[in-house]
């Protein structure tokens, strides 16, 4: 490869790396740039043809669109929770477990995260847990930031196993039943080891960067529970993955630790003597509103919680083919084939989409939640008011996420696509990935876990970055004498940690709590946390004697 194409398959890496964090640009601005940039070097230096560069754009902007949807539909349902004023029960009922916000980040931020990953996926997780951690009194980088940490030793399972049962079992050629069932464990097996410290370093971070002390100590001071919180979820995901396969270790995990740590936390076990707040006037806050008594409208907790455990219900109900509603929603489709004349095509299945159960949840929530008289009990107020007022709401806040997301997922097709071109390259995730094999084979253990980083940094997906990048490392694991289940699990565990600065998941989480426009400030959060996922599964493998 030449220096310019060098320059070019690095282009979406470098503009939004040198945009978004090191000059800081709003993702509004900083995308479109970024956008720009890569398709005219597409164009000139790899050689894309201009109608492929218009499919991939084309279908970006289709794809955008779905993504937008599921935020829009996430908004929707958190404003009719707050409208109804369900929320200031959820918080009611969070305070009555433990008004710890360290406990309330490891119950919503790590456990609910996880279920949610692995009922939807796709974004879904960040977008529910930020806006509910922002609504229980989280400063919203705290609470974009921890989501986004948390959405990671889940996606390996996410979506009901789609990332192995997709990307994995139709990305890697000739992958037999014995060694994916061996990766599977392989990868669950390590992030026991590793994945259950994220949850103290998320208490970590919490007291460091986002209360009033800025200290590690609260943090550190919760390791015990914070561990245990992390083990229960890896531990549990590890069993059913051992004995039922790929598909329900994240939910069933997931449950298996809210129930334990509720339970933990509510009796104050492994808990320090002193709850935990961000700052004097937090503690005055939450004591002023523990102490407030309940006013006639006041929701119970059970209704208050009731759409948000039929959201959970129908998304996972809606992802196992063998109940039949998954086909039935699928059925409805809207596809553009041969794009342009390209061979590209893009389908949108919308009753399928999390946004359109999203909406559903939202819809059945304000018939159920709202009050029938007004405060006045005077004139009757519609049932459906609140959706109708949370509708238009969401719709002002999700317009400035629409250019960032609108330039950024036509980039990253761009990227994806470009094998396609008269230079007879590979497509550029491919061509930086072979030329990084031919000066690493004998690092590979510690690269591999970048490679699938790199796939969902820039594909916006595990399941992506594992279809991108499944054969790739097939043909490495050769290359290097290692065990093929030991590098696609790595490859699977960097996918993972790609999620933690996913440009998509990262101004999809920012837009839901009016944060557009700081992008850059928590990809620079992140970043770290996921070097260290990939370093320490890299670690793991090393030590046991591969690589």
């Amino acid at each position: 490869m030449t220096f310019w194409q060098w320059l070019t398959a690095l282009m979406p890496l470098l503009s939004v790396f040198s945009l978004l964090v090191l000059l800081r640009l709003p993702a509004r601005q900083a995308m479109p740039l970024s956008l720009f940039v890569t398709a005219i070097l597409a164009f000139v230096v790899w050689q894309m043809p201009a109608l492929q560069l218009a499919g991939a754009v084309a279908e970006g902007l289709v794809i955008a669109a779905t993504v937008l949807w599921i935020v829009f539909g996430a908004l929707l349902l958190l404003n009719v929770l707050t409208d109804t004023g369900a929320m200031d029960s959820i918080k009611a009922g969070f305070s009555a477990i433990s008004p710890d916000r360290r406990v309330q980040l490891l119950l919503i931020g790590w456990l609910f995260v996880a279920f949610l990953e692995g009922a939807a996926g796709f974004g879904t997780p960040a977008a529910i847990a930020a806006p509910l951690l922002v609504a229980l009194g989280f400063p919203p980088v705290a609470a974009v930031v921890l989501a986004l940490i948390a959405d990671s030793s889940a996606v390996s399972f996410g979506a009901i196993g789609t990332p192995v049962l997709v990307g994995l079992a139709q990305g890697v050629p000739g992958l037999t039943e014995a060694d994916l069932r061996q990766t599977v464990l392989y990868a669950v097996g390590t992030d026991v080891l590793v994945a259950s410290w994220l949850p103290v370093m998320m208490c970590g971070l919490l007291s460091r960067y986002f209360s009033e002390d800025k200290s590690w100590r609260p943090g550190l001071a919760i390791a015990p529970f914070a561990l245990l919180c992390g083990l229960s979820f890896t531990l549990s995901a590890y069993a059913v993955a051992w004995f039922f396969g790929p598909e329900f270790p994240s939910v069933l995990g997931a449950l298996v630790g809210l129930m334990l740590m509720t339970l933990l936390a509510r009796y104050r076990i492994l808990l320090p003597a002193t709850p935990w707040y961000f700052s004097a006037d937090d503690q005055a806050q939450s004591d002023v509103f523990k102490s407030r008594s309940p006013t006639t409208k006041a929701i119970s907790l059970s209704r208050a919680w009731l759409p948000y455990l039929m959201l959970a219900v129908l998304l996972v109900l809606s992802r196992i083919p063998e109940l039949g509603l998954k086909a039935m929603l699928q059925s409805v489709q809207w596809q553009w084939s041969a794009i342009f004349g390209t061979k590209l095509q893009v389908a949108v299945q919308p009753l399928y989409l999390p946004g359109s159960i999203f909406v559903l949840c939202a819809a059945i929530a304000s018939v159920l939640l709202s009050q029938p008289l007004s405060l006045s009990q005077s004139q009757p107020v519609s049932r459906w008011q609140p959706f109708t007022a949370a509708w238009r709401q969401s719709g002002r806040m999700l317009l400035p996420s629409i250019i960032a997301l609108g330039a950024a997922v036509p980039m990253v097709r761009i990227f994806l696509h470009s094998d396609v071109n008269a230079a007879d390259l590979p497509a550029m995730p491919l061509a930086l990935a072979e030329q990084a094999a031919l000066y690493l084979t004998n690092s590979w253990v510690w690269c591999a876990p970048l490679v699938g980083a790199l796939g969902s940094f820039i594909a916006g997906s595990a399941t992506f970055s594992n279809l991108m990048f499944g054969s790739f490392q097939q043909a490495m694991a050769d290359s290097s004498g290692m065990p093929t289940p030991i590098v696609l699990a790595l490859q699977m565990l960097g996918a993972n940690a790609g999620n933690m600065i996913c440009v998509v998941n990262v101004v999809a989480a920012a837009s839901v709590v009016n944060l557009a426009g700081r992008e850059g400030e928590i990809i620079r959060y992140t970043l770290a946390p996921m070097l260290l996922y990939c370093v320490g599964v890299s670690a793991v493998m090393w030590l046991r004697g591969f690589g």
